[in-house]
């Protein structure tokens, strides 16, 4: 069965060209395709729909016509596309601009990279990938320069390797365009610039094929200036939103938050570092909130403790040996707590809805076990960055860190001490600990440099350049057990 392949064609103010584009699309792409022609006039002030009408229709092709009832932008108009290609269950989509300037007859060149990788999301038209070719067929000097620059810079933002971010000769895979909210993108031309760093966040498979370049009489319509300083400000937003310092839905349509897998943070220094350098080998263990059971397997398998762990709808794909799923906003561990050792508490209290009921609970629970230590983190909200942030007026909840969209509360050093202390708990230790770079950039020495420079402010300032804090605590005797332990025996 042949594969549904919607040519899409977006066109302004084309009417000398149009004709002449959807002339030159092969002929010999019904030989494999069930081919549509979809020619949308974005609100044209000329005769650009009309004369796309009187194109001589070619093969077995079928044409399809419309016009916008207002001028919705070279975004706008590409969701438009995608929308009737997803809701008319096509494979593959390509987007074609009715002035010429991509050349139709590369459609093949580009299709058939979806046969050498079925994986394959993306297939871009690379005007730079032979880069003196591009100023042969008249790219303009400063846009040539420009385009070379930019995505020099866009790659160094988003750790991709691709040779031109910028063209608009792309042709889609339906199914994965179908798993990213484009819909929720820019209306102006950087939309191009969105739908791939999408792609890339979702880790969708893009790929490249070199393209001549024609630059002829049509009229160009983007600020260069503007589309540059919107090109660098998407780029930028992303990289800071791998930070946790913003967060935007459109990127994160096809991990749901909540099922994003936490990362291991036993190599630096981390929460998890800490609470398995604080747990004495042998030990018997409570790990409250394990997430995705990294420190649970650690402390098994390393220090030969016994291990008691738990969460909420955790897949525990780690296969702990003592895993249990439990909402601790409505209950506790069924367990002996006399014989446990340790508590970790690792970024759960901001989770909770009631913590102040939580910890209640949990010292009646243990209040006689004198032994017992409480290893409890939670994120820094007057964390220097989280602060500048709100000094700019933002306050950006995201899919993880500080500001993790599923956080109910939120913690300074002092109203953390302050939680416990209320609920008779006594601090016996606290310590600021570094954000983990290691996590958001790949490269280890800076990755390293970073941490040191993290480390070595924390001296002066915890509440300032502290990304977490991580305290060991202890109950207090309670007045009421103590004098039902003296009075009543």
């Amino acid at each position: 069965m042949k594969k549904k392949l919607l040519i899409f064609v977006v066109a302004y103010n084309a009417e000398n060209l149009i004709q002449k584009t959807l002339d030159r699309i092969p002929d010999n792409l019904d030989d494999k395709f069930e081919v549509e022609i979809l020619v949308s006039d974005d609100c044209s002030n000329d005769n650009t729909l009309f004369n796309a009408k009187e194109t001589k229709k070619k093969g077995n092709f079928k044409y399809t016509f419309i016009r916008t009832s207002e001028n919705l932008g070279y975004g706008g108009n590409q969701k438009l596309g995608y929308t009737y290609a997803i809701k008319n269950n096509f494979d593959l989509v390509a987007l074609l601009h009715g002035d010429g300037q991509y050349a139709p007859e590369s459609l093949n060149i580009l299709l058939s990279e979806f046969d050498r990788d079925k994986k394959t999301s993306l297939v871009l038209g690379s005007r730079m990938m032979n880069k003196f070719s591009a100023l042969k067929g008249r790219m303009p000097l400063y846009k040539f320069l420009g385009n070379i620059i930019l995505s020099k810079v866009q790659n160094l933002l988003l750790s991709s390797n691709l040779s031109e971010f910028h063209t608009g000769y792309r042709i889609f895979d339906v199914k994965s365009l179908s798993k990213i909210n484009f819909y929720l993108n820019t209306n102006n031309f950087h939309f191009d610039t969105e739908i791939i760093i999408q792609l890339f966040a979702n880790k969708f498979i893009i790929k490249e094929v070199p393209i001549s370049t024609f630059y002829g009489d049509e009229a160009c319509h983007v600020n260069g200036f503007k589309y540059a300083l919107n090109v660098c400000k998407a780029s930028i937003k992303y990289k800071l939103m791998k930070l946790g310092i913003f967060y935007d839905p459109k990127y994160y349509s096809y991990q749901k938050i909540g099922e994003i897998l936490y990362e291991d943070k036993l190599k630096f220094e981390s929460t998890h570092s800490l609470a398995f350098n604080a747990i004495t080998a042998k030990s018997n263990v409570i790990d409250l909130g394990c997430a995705d059971g990294y420190l649970s397997k650690k402390l098994t398998d390393k220090k030969n403790c016994k291990v008691f762990s738990y969460d909420f709808e955790n897949s525990n794909y780690l296969n702990l040996q003592n895993f249990q799923n439990i909402d601790l906003n409505k209950e506790l561990p069924d367990i002996d707590y006399q014989n446990i050792d340790y508590i970790v508490l690792l970024d759960v209290i901001e989770h909770l809805y009631n913590p102040e009921r939580f910890l209640k609970n949990l010292n009646e629970k243990i209040n006689t076990n004198k032994k017992i230590k409480i290893l409890a983190s939670t994120g820094n909200v007057c964390f220097f960055i989280t602060r500048f942030m709100m000094f700019l007026g933002q306050f950006n909840y995201g899919p993880r860190g500080i500001l993790d969209i599923t956080h109910t509360r939120l913690f300074t050093f002092s109203s953390f001490r302050r939680l416990f202390e209320n609920q008779s708990y006594s601090i016996h230790r606290k310590i600021g600990v570094p954000a983990p770079y290691p996590l958001a950039i790949k490269n280890k020495l800076l990755s390293k440099i970073l941490l040191n420079i993290n480390k070595f402010l924390i001296r002066f300032s915890k509440g300032l350049f502290s990304y977490q804090i991580f305290y060991e605590i202890k109950p207090k005797l309670d007045i009421k057990t103590e004098y039902k332990n003296i009075f009543d025996n």
